[in-house]
């Protein structure tokens, strides 16, 4: 096989597109694809005089800045390994994560971050700050350090291990997935291919950069396509700075999850812009997106939302809804499988038919190799020749593939397996529900029963009574909740993932009193 490396790749980006913008940090300034380069370089040459070596894990923790970005490319070009952490973490957590991943150097902002520092020095791992002061400046590393001259001699193979990441943990301790240049490498090729991304696009990043979905499909495809990205000035997502920012750099798409498309389209019901970009489409990933939410984007935004799957250990894409020139995107579906090999296996590994139920599986060169020092959970996800994705589904007689829930979220009253995605959809279609969680607790006649927390529209005064008869009037009788709870605000990831778990666990403990507490309160 070729040397296929995300570094080469950036590199001929780099020569074919040396004056288009590659970067911009909002109202501020702009960084051109060639000098992304050189500063990558740079930084990358003052890790090997600070002692960073092929195969050692760096940790960084930053907002969304331009400092990130070079870091994070600076420590890939020099064989080493990129474990982003989100900056929000506690100390307690960063020390998990830190000694997880065996880092050897942590990577913070000129500001730094006191609990990553806090347990990186409890771990006796040394911390660099890095900053670009201005525009035309070189990047600084701080303690500093001198450049180095050994890295043209330093030459990237499709094999390095050139980021790690960890799972989100919603089911389970957080797993450590390895990913290779060729699985990066493979994986942005295979976004820029469907969604045919060129240099003429822009995006804003509107997903934190340690997360794979903000960081492949939003970051690294953009610039491996001679695109270019805008990060928010604030360093993160800002509803009210958004559209400006998409206007102001003539963007073309962006990518987020439900909860921040949602967060969008209520901003343009209250306080619609005087006007919007002309958008090729608008994508969503992470999480399901219910079919009244999609409608809705796509009226209010005069968009095509393209629906797409991903998780971690494919690099992020499995499979994605088309552009409209190149076939239908059907509401409820994922879409058709994008760049791999991807069945529907039953528990004995066979390959079920069109519209069979069975656990959604993939294979090919954007996959991970397999999860870090944990061979239970390789043995459950590495059988009969596939990567077991832990999700339930069934792919349409024209390969489009529908999902209907992960295997521990199944909902199982009775001996009916009840997709919790469905019920969820539903509640969404309501006109005065924001948002919707069902979730499945134990019940003594039917062994599981389904409850549900849905936060309403601002104004909202419906109750309890009325959600079950809109449920009723739209799901068969099994699948309608025994309970509502309608409360302020629901948990979630720190990419806006619900937790399940977590929302089952939370109303559970409830359930016994007459008052349901909000989150973070």
């Amino acid at each position: 096989m070729e040397n296929l490396t995300l570094t080469a790749l950036l590199k001929q980006v780099a020569a074919k597109y040396p004056d288009r913008r590659a970067i911009s940090l909002s109202g501020q300034f702009d960084i051109t694809h060639a000098r992304l380069d050189q500063l990558i370089e740079r930084a990358a040459s003052l890790l090997v005089s600070a002692d960073v070596k092929p195969a050692d894990v760096v940790a960084l923790t930053f907002p969304n800045t331009v400092e990130f970005i070079i870091m994070f490319l600076a420590v890939i070009r020099v064989r080493a390994t990129a474990a982003p952490l989100n900056a929000a973490y506690t100390s307690d957590e960063f020390e998990f994560y830190l000694s997880d991943s065996e880092s050897k150097l942590l990577l913070t902002s000129k500001q730094g971050n006191a609990p990553a520092q806090a347990a990186a020095s409890k771990l006796k791992i040394p911390h660099i700050t890095a900053t670009l002061p201005a525009p035309n400046s070189e990047i600084l590393l701080y303690p500093t350090q001198s450049e180095s001259n050994s890295l043209s001699q330093i030459i990237n193979e499709s094999s390095d291990i050139a980021l790690f990441l960890h799972t989100s943990g919603t089911t389970s301790r957080p797993k450590g997935v390895p990913l290779s240049q060729l699985n990066l490498a493979s994986s942005v090729q295979n976004i820029k291919s469907v969604y045919k991304l060129t240099e003429s696009d822009s995006t804003v990043i509107v997903l934190p950069l340690f997360h794979v979905h903000g960081l492949i499909a939003g970051l690294l495809s953009s610039l491996v396509a001679g695109a270019s990205v805008t990060l928010p000035a604030a360093g993160r997502f800002s509803a009210s700075t958004f559209w400006g920012d998409m206007n102001k750099y003539n963007a073309t798409w962006y990518t987020a999850v439900p909860t921040i498309h949602q967060i969008i389209l209520d901003r343009h019901l209250n306080n619609p812009e005087p006007r919007y970009p002309n958008l090729r489409f608008i994508r969503s990933c992470s999480a399901a997106l219910a079919p009244s939410i999609m409608e809705r984007l796509e009226e209010a935004f005069k968009a095509p939302v393209l629906e797409a799957y991903a998780m971690t250990e494919a690099c992020h894409l499995m499979a994605s809804n088309p552009l409209p020139e190149d076939g239908p995107h059907i509401p409820g579906s994922v879409g058709k499988p994008v760049g791999q090999e991807m069945a529907i296996l039953d528990e004995n590994g066979v390959a079920q038919e069109a519209g069979a139920k069975g656990e959604v599986c993939i294979r090919g060169p954007n996959v991970t190799k397999g999860y870090k020092n944990n061979p239970e959970a390789n043995r459950t996800a590495f059988q009969f020749g596939w990567f077991h994705t832990g999700d339930i589904g069934y792919l349409d007689s024209t390969g489009y593939l529908h999902l209907v829930g992960r295997i521990k979220e199944l909902i199982n009253r009775g001996g009916e397996k009840i997709s919790p995605i469905e019920v969820d959809a539903v509640l969404l279609s309501h006109p005065e529900i924001s948002q919707a969680v069902c979730f499945g607790i134990p019940d003594d006649k039917y062994g599981e029963e389904i409850n549900c927390a849905v936060i309403l529209k601002e104004g909202s005064e419906i109750d309890e009574a009325e959600v079950l008869n809109f449920c009723k009037k739209n799901l068969a009788a099994f699948k309608v909740p025994k309970k509502v709870f309608i409360t302020d605000s629901v948990p979630k990831t720190a990419t806006g993932k619900i937790q399940r778990r977590i929302v089952a666990e939370h109303f559970l403990s409830q359930i016994s009193t007459a008052k349901v507490p909000k989150f973070g309160a």
